[in-house]
This record gives C-alpha cells, structure tokens and sequence, in this order.
C-alpha cells in the first residue's frame, strides 16, 4: 500500500510540475525591429525564463512602427512594448490601454549636435535648424529643454528628415537633431565619421520619464500570464547584470543580423538603463510627466496615474 500511495503521490507532483503543464501563448508586439532595447524579452526567452513561467512568448516586429498601440487595442495581441510619452497620447485619443511594467526605465532621446560644430550649448541653438521624425512628443521635449535656455520653438527652425538623423547631422543639413538615442545614433556617429555631443532632457528641464515600457488592454490587466511575464523578465535582467558578456553572446547568438560594432555597443550602453524591477510602478514620475504634458498641451489635462499605469499584484 505504501508503494501505491509514494507512486501516486509522485504523480501528483508532476502533473503540478511547470514541465508537465502546458505553456500559455503569450504574443508581444515590439515598438520596433529586435534591438538591445529588447536584451531583456530575448534574453528571458533564450534562456527559458518565459518557459520556467509556463509562457511560450512570441515577440513581434512591426511592420508600421506607429501600429502596435492600435493592433492591441483591436486585441491583435496581449501585450506591446510602447513610450510612456505616447501612452499618454492613446489615452487621450480613447485607446484603452494601461502600463503594466517597464522595460528602460530612463529617457534615450537626446538633442544631438556635431562635437566638432559650433553649437556648445542650448542657447547655441537659436536661428538653427534641428532635424525630427516624428512630430509631437519631440516637439514637445525640444520646447521643453530650449525653455531652459531662454528660447521657444519659434527660435529655431523645425525639419523633418524622416528618420535620417544621423545622416541629415552628418551632412549638414541640419545643425541639430531631436530624437536620436544615446545608446545608438551616437555610437552611429562615430562609426560613420563623425563625433556627436548630446543634450539629455531630463537635465535640461524636462521631467524624467521611462522610455519603454510595456502596456495591456485595460480589460486584461488581471491576467494571470502578466505577473508571471514580469518574473521572467525580472529574472531576464538580473542575468543580463550579473553576465552581460554572457547575455550579448545570447542575444546576438539569437540575432546574428545585429552582430557588429553599432550593436555591440548598443548592447552594453543599455544595460545600465534596463528597469531592474521591471514592475514598479514610480507613481510622482508619472505624475510630474503628465503635468508636462498638459503644459505643452499635448493632453488637455494631467490624467489619474492608475487610469494608465498600474502595478500589478505578483
């Protein structure tokens, strides 16, 4: 008889044991294609953390970089990585979506400008023209920063140059750029002949933000995958801090195209920033981001922190 029990006993136990239960699918669009912003989701994936929680995570690169938000919220899947800035424009413009966890919890944007160049400081900046993408936010972060130096937007001149930043700086074609990340168009730089100085934001003026962060429908904010998808990539980064020489032989391993100096560098610059709990929610950081917001009238209001940023129970 107690050979039967110990057997069935040890049945028992394997049935409730994370092998013998069947992993959830779990799908993550990315805000972008694979880069070292995404070292901790490719390093918890490789590494059998997702699947140590029972989830089979499918990361997704967009084909149109501004979809995500929406493709989540028509549920096209459970969960994007997104900015905290344009986070607040969804809410905004009605797209039920909420910050659950973050995975760089400092800004990357920067005011780019040649070392070589005549531009020292943001005063330096007026009757010059700086070069964005994307309208909007970066308007909004540019204003903010020349504030701290006296001047407005109407002191320089605005140029879109799609997304050749680093190309337009280099060329000449502007003397300045807004939106290029200092963890890759200033290696970019270099690597292509040139040395850049940055402005960084959250000391000239704007409020410190995070700059990726991963978001849900507000419906499935209880879903049980998402504490366990926050374990891993908790577990992700704390490999990623205590072995990055490992951890970049992983990533690149996984993402042979990324493997050359720019990414190389990239790699390593990142890991400082990565949020080491990555389900913290920092309630005055928001706060005081959103009142930014408002006051360059991106939102018409500061809205309640827990109508966008939750931290779930784990």
């Amino acid at each position: 008889m107690k050979p039967l029990l110990a057997a069935l006993a040890l049945l028992g136990a394997l049935a409730q044991s994370p092998a013998a239960r069947a992993a959830e699918p779990l799908t993550v669009l990315l805000e972008w294609f694979v880069n070292p912003d995404h070292a901790a989701l490719v390093i918890a994936r490789e590494k059998g953390y997702f699947a140590a929680h029972d989830l089979a995570v499918e990361l997704i690169p967009p084909n149109d970089p501004s979809a995500p938000p929406r493709l989540l919220a028509a549920g096209e899947a459970d969960v994007a990585v997104h900015y905290q800035p344009n986070l607040l424009l969804d809410r905004e413009n009605g797209l039920p979506l909420v910050r659950f966890g973050t995975l760089v919890e400092t800004p990357l944007n920067t005011v780019m400008v040649r070392a070589d160049g005549p531009i020292r400081s943001l005063a330096d900046l007026k009757g010059k023209r700086v070069g964005f993408s994307v309208a909007g936010v970066e308007s909004a972060v540019l204003a903010g920063m020349l504030r701290s130096a006296g001047l407005t937007l109407g002191d320089v001149e605005m140029v879109n140059v799609n997304f050749a930043l680093t190309a337009s700086l280099l060329a000449g074609r502007v003397d300045a750029t807004i939106g290029g990340y200092r963890n890759f168009e200033f290696t970019q730089m270099r690597l292509e002949g040139g040395e850049g100085r940055a402005f960084f934001p959250e000391e000239h003026g704007v409020p410190a933000y995070d700059e990726l962060i991963l978001v849900a429908r507000e419906a499935d904010i209880g879903d049980p995958r998402l504490p366990r998808f926050l374990d891993a990539i908790e577990e992700a980064t704390l490999f990623l801090t205590n072995h990055p020489a490992e951890a970049e032989r992983i990533f690149l391993q996984a993402y042979p195209d990324l493997d050359d100096e720019l990414n190389r560098t990239a790699f390593r610059e990142t890991l400082p920033r990565l949020a080491k709990r990555p389900g913290a929610l920092d309630r005055a950081r928001h706060e005081r981001f959103a009142r930014f917001m408002a006051e360059q009238e991106l939102i018409a209001a500061p809205p309640a922190v827990e109508t966008y940023a939750r931290e779930i129970a784990r």
